[in-house]
C-alpha cells in the first residue's frame, strides 16, 4: 500500500515573522499590506482566535481584532526558509511535489525500509523541520493524496494524523466542506440536496451528483470514496505565471487599468524570460469594488514571452470587460499554456519587430541581475504613472500561487 504524506507548515509567513522578531511572539499578527484595501496573506494562530483568516480583506481583519499587528511581507525571506524546509523533505524521498512555499506531497512508499512507516517518517520530518527552522509543521499520512491533505489539516498546529487503511470510513463523517472545491457558494446547494458529509457524496447517485456539480461530479464521488490514484509528481512544472495587485483607490478608467496591465505584463515577461518559457495563452483578471471577480482569456497566435505581445493581448481582452461605470480594486495578468521558449517558432520571413521585443526582455533581465531590481523600465511605468498599489499583493500567494516554485532539483 502506498504511503503519501502531506506536510503543511503552520501559519508559515506569520510564524517566520514571529520567529525573526521576538516582540511579535504571542501577539495576533497578520502578514499583508498595511493599507486597509489590502488582503491578509497569513494570520498567526493568536489572530485566528478572533476569526481572522488568510485572504480576508484587511479592513475586516482590523475590525475583528483591535490589537492586530500588520507586518509587511518579505517574499525573499519566506523563500529562503522554504528552501530549508524542502531540503529536509528531500532527505527522506526524492518524490516531493511542492504545492507552494509552505506545503508539499511526499511519496515515502520506497523509504520505509530505511526510515520506518509513514508515521515514523512524518515524525522525523517534523523534528527535522523544527531543528532546521525553529518552525512547526502538521502532517497527514494516507494511502492517497486527497486523504493525506485532509488529514494534515485536522490537528493543527504541530499535528500528525494517520489515515487508516479504510480510507472511505475515515472520510465518511467529515463535512462536505472538507472536499476540495466545495466552498461557501457550492456547499449550501449540496446541503439543500441532502449531502452533508463526504459519506453522503460517496453514496450519491452518480447522475444526480453530475447534475449538481457538472462534469466534476464523478470525480468528487470517487475522492469521497478514498479513490485517488494520482501520483506524487516531483518538481512539478508551473502551469501558469502571473502578477496582480490591489489598489488603494478604485480604478475607474480604461487608461488606468491598461497601465496596470502593462506593469503586470512586464513582470510576467521577465519571469518567463528568466525561466526560458513562453506562453500560449493570456488571461486578465479584474476584481470589482464589490469583490466580484471577472476574467477573460485568449489563445495567442503563437507562443510568446515578451511584454509587448502579452500587453497587446491584455488590451484586446480589456475590451471584452463591461467597464462602463466599473470600479476596479484589483488587476492581474496570467500567462498560461506554458512551454519551452524554443516553442517560439521562427517564421519563414523573420519579423524584426518580434526579434527586437525578445531582445529587449533579455536586456532588461540582464540589467536587473547586474544592477538590482528594475533599473530600466517602460516610460509609462515611471513613478507617478501608476496608481498606488497595496504592496501586500506582491507577497508569495497562499496555496496554488501562480509563480513557479524555486527549483529544488539535486
Amino acid at each position: 500500500m502506498r504511503q503519501i504524506l502531506h506536510i503543511d507548515m503552520d501559519a508559515f509567513f506569520a510564524s517566520v515573522e514571529q520567529r525573526d522578531d521576538p516582540s511579535l511572539r504571542g501577539r495576533p499578527i497578520v502578514v499583508g499590506g498595511a493599507a486597509r484595501r489590502g488582503v491578509v496573506a497569513a494570520a498567526s494562530y493568536e489572530a485566528r482566535v478572533f476569526g481572522v483568516r488568510s485572504a480576508m480583506p484587511m479592513a475586516e481583519a482590523l475590525r475583528r481584532c483591535r490589537d492586530l499587528v500588520v507586518v509587511p511581507p518579505r517574499g525573499r525571506r519566506y523563500t529562503e526558509v522554504s528552501e530549508r524546509v524542502f531540503d529536509v523533505f528531500h532527505e527522506y524521498t526524492p518524490l516531493v511535489e511542492g504545492l507552494s512555499l509552505d506545503e508539499a506531497f511526499l511519496d515515502v512508499t520506497a523509504s520505509r525500509r530505511l526510515f520506518g512507516d509513514g508515521a515514523a517518517i512524518a515524525r522525523r520530518i517534523k523534528e527535522g523541520v523544527l531543528e532546521a527552522t525553529g518552525l512547526t509543521a502538521s502532517a497527514g499520512v494516507a494511502p492517497c493524496k486527497f486523504a493525506a491533505k485532509i488529514a494534515s489539516d485536522l490537528d493543527k498546529p504541530n499535528g500528525l494524523t494517520v489515515v487508516p487503511s479504510d480510507v472511505a470510513g475515515f472520510l465518511a463523517p467529515l463535512p462536505i466542506e472538507r472536499m476540495w472545491g466545495i466552498g461557501p457558494k457550492t456547499a449550501p446547494t449540496l446541503r439543500r440536496l441532502g449531502y452533508r458529509t463526504l459519506g453522503d457524496l460517496a453514496k450519491a447517485d452518480p447522475d444526480a451528483l453530475e447534475r449538481a456539480l457538472g462534469s466534476w461530479g464523478p470525480e468528487v464521488r470517487e475522492l469521497a470514496r478514498g479513490n485517488d490514484p494520482r501520483d506524487v509528481v516531483p518538481d512539478r512544472e508551473a502551469k501558469s505565471v502571473g502578477a496582480e495587485a490591489t489598489y488603494d483607490v478604485d480604478l475607474t478608467t480604461r487608461e488606468e487599468i491598461a497601465r496596470t496591465l502593462l506593469a503586470h505584463a512586464s513582470r510576467v515577461a521577465e519571469r518567463l524570460t528568466a525561466a526560458t518559457m513562453a506562453a500560449g495563452a493570456v488571461m486578465v483578471k479584474l476584481k470589482l469594488h464589490d469583490f466580484t471577480i471577472l476574467t477573460r482569456r485568449m489563445t495567442l497566435p503563437s507562443p510568446a514571452n515578451d511584454t509587448r505581445t502579452l500587453h497587446d493581448a491584455c488590451l484586446v481582452l480589456l475590451d471584452r470587460f463591461p467597464l462602463a461605470r466599473a470600479r476596479v480594486r484589483l488587476t492581474g495578468v496570467s500567462a498560461q499554456d506554458l512551454g519551452p521558449a524554443e516553442a517560439v517558432q521562427p517564421a519563414l520571413f523573420r519579423d524584426e519587430r518580434e526579434d527586437k521585443r525578445r531582445g529587449v526582455e533579455s536586456v532588461l533581465l540582464r540589467a536587473k541581475e547586474r544592477y538590482g531590481d528594475k533599473p530600466i523600465t517602460f516610460a509609462s511605468l515611471l513613478e507617478g504613472a501608476l496608481p498606488r498599489a497595496d504592496r501586500g499583493a506582491a507577497a508569495p500567494g497562499p496555496r496554488g500561487a501562480s509563480a513557479p516554485p524555486p527549483s529544488r532539483r539535486r
